[in-house]
């Protein structure tokens, strides 16, 4: 059986057009990664839980803030891994200073014995559908697109070139 992983793509209506809530993920591994490496907020889940419920809960262990608020089915993606992600929008705000991540350990440097704790994720960000499209992992792409699809934009569309 796959593993199994649901996420909720935040996004807000602003005046430059829609923006969508990525996270980076934290630890040496991303450390110096940029585009391509953002993701929407999420985490893995067993057969046993909802995907809906397991999204609201790994939004707010990566975010610190709870999602509060209607999803809008997104599909389910399945990653080169084999990893199938769910995916869900949902309207709202988040102030990013207010990121409160989960954290992980990690055996760092590689063979010294030291485990060393990082924070699952290490920033957030607002981006437009156009900058998210450059930030976002590549196989998580589809969920923008859906996303336009659902709110019927195009990122020429909702945003403005002050945007850019």
């Amino acid at each position: 059986m796959p593993i199994r992983s649901a996420g909720i793509l935040m996004f807000k209506r602003t005046d430059g057009g829609i923006k969508v809530l990525l996270v980076h993920p934290g630890g040496p591994f991303w450390s110096k990664k940029d585009a391509g490496a953002w993701s929407i907020p999420k985490g893995e889940y067993d057969g046993s839980e909802d995907a809906e419920v397991a999204a609201r809960r790994e939004f707010a262990e990566e975010t610190g803030a709870d999602a509060k608020g209607s999803l809008l089915p997104l599909g389910t993606l399945r990653q080169r891994s084999g990893k199938l992600i769910t995916g869900f929008a949902m309207e709202g705000d988040f102030d990013i200073e207010k990121l409160q991540s989960n954290s992980f350990e990690l055996e760092w440097p590689p063979r010294t014995g030291r485990i060393q704790s990082f924070a699952e994720v290490d920033r957030a960000e607002w981006f437009t559908l156009d900058e998210a499209s450059e930030k976002i992992l590549p196989g998580q792409q589809p969920f923008l697109t859906e996303l336009e699809k659902l709110l019927g934009a195009t990122p020429s569309a909702v945003s403005s070139p002050a945007d850019k």
